[in-house]
This record gives C-alpha cells, structure tokens and sequence, in this order.
C-alpha cells in the first residue's frame, strides 16, 4: 500500500515564520527615511551646481544645514551664467570675492514663506539688508526689479526653496553716488543731471543710505534736446532757478517703485506736488518721458533708477 507524504511540517513552517513578522511588526514602528535639508536638495539638483559651489566656498553649509527653518531664494545655473556675463565676472571671480558670504546670505530669510505668502513690499534677509518684492501685472513675482521668482515651494527638511533666474546682489551705493559715478565713466553720462541738482543745492536730497525713492534720471541726450527747443538755454546753468528746482523735484518720487510695480492708468506723485506722472505702460513713458528699457531698476542703497529718454516739464 502506497503512502502519501505530508505536508504539515511545511505549512507548520510557515504559519511560523507569518507569526513572526507580525509580532516584529507589532513591536517595532518602520523607521521613517530622513528628509532632506536645504543642501541636500541644492546638492542633489543638477540645477545649483553653481550655487552649490559657492555654498561650500563661502563655509556656509553648516549653517544651512542647520534647524532653520529658512527661506532660500535659489539662483540656477544660468541665473549665474547672465549674472556673471552682464558683470564680466569669472566663475572664479565670484568664488573668490570676499563678499560671497554676504551674497550668499541676501538670498536667505529667517523663517519659512511659502509661496502663498510672498508679496510686495520690504523683506529683511539674513543678511541684515533688506530686498524688496514687486508683482508685476502678469501675477509674476521679481526681486529688486531684476530676478524673476521661476519656481517655488520645493521643500526640505528645514525650510523651502524658490528657484529665481538671476542673482541678486545688495546696493552699495546711494542714489548721487551711482549718477556722480556715470559721469566718469569710460562713456560719460549724466553729467547734466547731476550739474543741474548741484546747482539747484538737490544733491543731499537724493543722498545717504536711508529712504525709499525713485528717480527717473534724463540723459544727456535728454537735456540737449530741451536745451535745443529752448534758444535761451544753452546748458542748465542758464535755466532759471525757480525753473530748474520745479523741474528736478518733478523727476523725484518719495518711494520705492521699480517697473514691475508701475500700472498704466496710475499717477505717481513726485517731490513736487503740482506734478503728476501719469504711467502707459503701453507708449512706454512716465509723466510723458519715455522709459529707457535698457536702464531700468538700477537699485541704490535709498532707492531706484529708472533713467528717461525726455526731461520730465510739470
């Protein structure tokens, strides 16, 4: 008589070994994967190599390695790449500058803003200067008039990345002293401007490190012709005084407004108050000057440049 083999010690084995994966599982919790921080996603991007970079040159890894939580404004690649061309830097230039750190840091808030919360005006960074957001009339948001917000919200363990697509650098200079500086440039410009505020005892006015202004600055081109419709003028020395003062203080607003912050059908309302700058973002003018759109939002310590192709007459 045949026998059959059993298969009991084979069922027994695994009712076993199924008995004990779910006592593991009972009395141990999964061990969760750890999040990245803000320099692991830097690192692990083939976006910020650039960036990454700099973060280790300026010894700032740690930092930002740290519990935060933070906000990082990150520049791409070829954020970088632009930024380095329009400044003639070198990649090693920008790794080498004593000021990288401070560079680095004006792109970093204390604390996590997540895109929903971003909007205009007056941001402090850890740098301990401040940058300033405007909404441009697409919904789009920029930084200081030049870097443009791309992407936003990538998370890490310590904070939230934005992506932008140009560096943006902290002002060093005040209002005069960019204008005073064109006019010893290899291509002198603004020398009438500045003759014109010096003249008309202005220059204090547009000076320091404090306030928020915007000036829309003529070129020389720009006063020449008003000089040419006007037979008696021949420079601003020959412009009357009370003339001179009206017009100056009608290309003065007292406050922070770069391009992306102008809306046609607005008016602006300069230090002289019996002016009124009417914006068309359409033609392109302020107060019927037309913008020059090469020279727009040349940020200073107390302000904003936006240089005209007309003189400004209230």
């Amino acid at each position: 008589m045949k026998t059959t083999k059993t298969k009991f010690p084979t069922l027994l084995m695994l009712l076993f070994a199924w008995m004990f994966l779910i006592a593991c599982n009972d009395d141990d919790d999964p061990v969760p994967m750890e999040e990245d921080d803000i320099v692991d996603v830097v690192m692990a991007s083939g976006d910020f190599t650039v960036l990454e970079s700099a973060v280790v040159e300026a010894d700032l890894v740690t930092t930002l390695k740290g519990d935060g939580p933070f906000t990082v404004f990150a520049p791409t690649d070829a954020a970088f790449t632009m930024f380095l061309d329009d400044t003639g830097m070198s990649a090693s230039d920008l790794l080498g500058n004593s000021s990288l750190a401070d560079i680095l840091t004006y792109h970093v808030l204390a604390g996590e803003v997540v895109a929903a919360d971003v909007s205009a005006g007056e941001v402090g960074t850890v740098n301990g200067a401040s940058f300033y957001v405007s909404e441009d009339v697409d919904g789009n948001f920029w930084i200081n008039g030049s870097a443009m917000v791309v992407d936003t919200n990538i998370e890490a363990s310590n904070g939230v990345i934005h992506t932008l697509d140009y560096v943006i650098m902290p002002p060093s200079e005040s209002i005069a002293e960019i204008a005073v500086g064109m006019t010893t440039a290899s291509t002198p410009e603004f020398t009438q401007l500045v003759g014109a505020l010096q003249r008309a005892d202005l220059v204090d006015a547009v000076s320091g490190d404090e306030g928020d202004l915007t000036v829309f600055t003529p070129t020389d081109a720009a006063f020449q012709a008003l000089y040419d419709t006007n037979p008696n003028w021949n420079d601003y020395n020959d412009i009357p005084m009370e003339t001179l003062t009206a017009v100056l203080t009608a290309h003065v607003v007292p406050a922070r407004a770069f391009s992306q912050d102008l809306r046609t059908g607005t008016s602006l309302t300069p230090l002289n108050t019996d002016a009124s700058l009417a914006v068309d973002l359409g033609a392109g003018t302020v107060g019927g000057a037309a913008l020059n759109t090469g020279m727009l939002n040349i940020h200073a310590t107390n302000g904003v440049i936006h240089v005209i192709n007309d003189v400004i007459l209230p």
